[in-house]
């Protein structure tokens, strides 16, 4: 059954109203209730029939009718950086726009595949899994799918014999378009250590994958002896610290600090996990889950590390 707007409201006055809500992170409960309200407003004013049933969702009240599934998560997320009395011109904003966008329907697609195909890392749980089923993932639950850009619209290409090319292909075309792309770098310099966050495009934490090419001509690091701790928490985001000695520790803190926050309130969520990435560009978990849940542990690749710095570090010390 549709939720009822007005009963679900009085729910503002629970203590609970402040708590993160569950569905639509990283709104409050009170602020989740609110969006709802004003998302079914604005549907109807935009001669939408549609009903919130709790999914992250306004979909169609009748199923039989031509009227699209509205997804409001990214909404949320978006929502959350901006004052509340703004919130009805963006939500307004938003559906005209995406409604514009159906209108019109569905990108051409790239008259040059092998000039316009860009490598696009996905959250394997965001498609249909007959769709992903024989894909591997580049990392846990990221799957990498070519894609093409035009006028801010990501269209996916998951079945590349659509554009009469194998798969391999495709991938191929798309992640030498990627490495073309420039990013955007910001350090944040904390006693010995540097991170460093890359943004600048849509395609930001998708980077990872050609991230030889990114440490070369972004960060401008043409060899990391140790490796590197990386993470993608959502898709306008890549988290880089160059390892150098035992201030991997302190930045691994960082990373996980951050890495969590970007991932439960940006749009496009990819993962808050970080990772080690040794110099021959293997990725590893930089930290093991407990299955008692006490803090984490180092991941074995990792711990190996800090023991050989540590083991270096003290050498040097030594011989001074």
């Amino acid at each position: 059954m549709p939720i009822d707007t007005t009963n679900h409201a009085r729910g503002n006055n629970s203590p609970h109203s402040s708590s993160p809500d569950l569905v639509l992170p990283p709104l409050s409960r009170r602020q989740a209730d609110r969006f709802v309200h004003l998302a079914l407003r604005t549907a109807a004013d935009l001669g939408l029939a549609v009903s919130y049933q709790g999914g992250a969702a306004l979909v169609p009240t009748d199923r039989s009718a031509d009227n699209p599934v509205l997804g409001l998560s990214n909404l949320a997320r978006i929502l959350a950086h901006f004052d509340e009395e703004r919130w009805p011109l963006l939500i307004e904003e938003h559906f005209r726009q995406l409604l514009e966008q159906l209108r019109q329907g569905p990108p051409e697609p790239p008259d040059d595949p092998e000039r316009e195909l860009i490598q696009r890392l996905v959250p394997r749980d965001a498609l249909p899994p007959d769709w992903t089923a024989d894909r591997p993932d580049f990392l846990p639950g990221l799957i990498s799918v070519p894609s093409a850009e035009a006028d801010g619209i990501v269209t996916m290409y998951l079945e590349p014999d659509d554009l009469d090319l194998t798969w391999s292909d495709a991938e191929r075309y798309g992640l030498a378009n990627l490495r073309r792309l420039e990013d955007q770098v910001e350090y944040v310099d904390h006693d010995d250590l540097r991170i460093a966050f890359v943004s600048g495009t849509a395609f930001a934490a998708s980077r990872a994958l050609v991230l030889d090419t990114v440490l070369r001509e972004s960060l401008h690091v043409e060899h990391a002896p140790h490796g590197v701790l990386a993470a993608v928490p959502a898709r306008d985001t890549l988290l880089l610290h160059v390892i150098e000695g035992l201030t991997v520790i302190p930045a691994l803190g960082v990373l996980l600090n951050v890495a969590a926050r970007c991932h439960a309130h940006d749009p496009g969520p990819l993962s808050p996990d970080v990772y080690l990435v040794t110099p021959d560009f293997t990725w590893h978990l930089a930290t093991t889950a407990l299955p008692d849940h006490t803090p984490l542990r180092l991941s074995p690749e990792l711990e190996s590390l800090t023991k050989l710095l540590a083991t270096r570090e003290a050498s040097t010390e030594s011989r001074r």
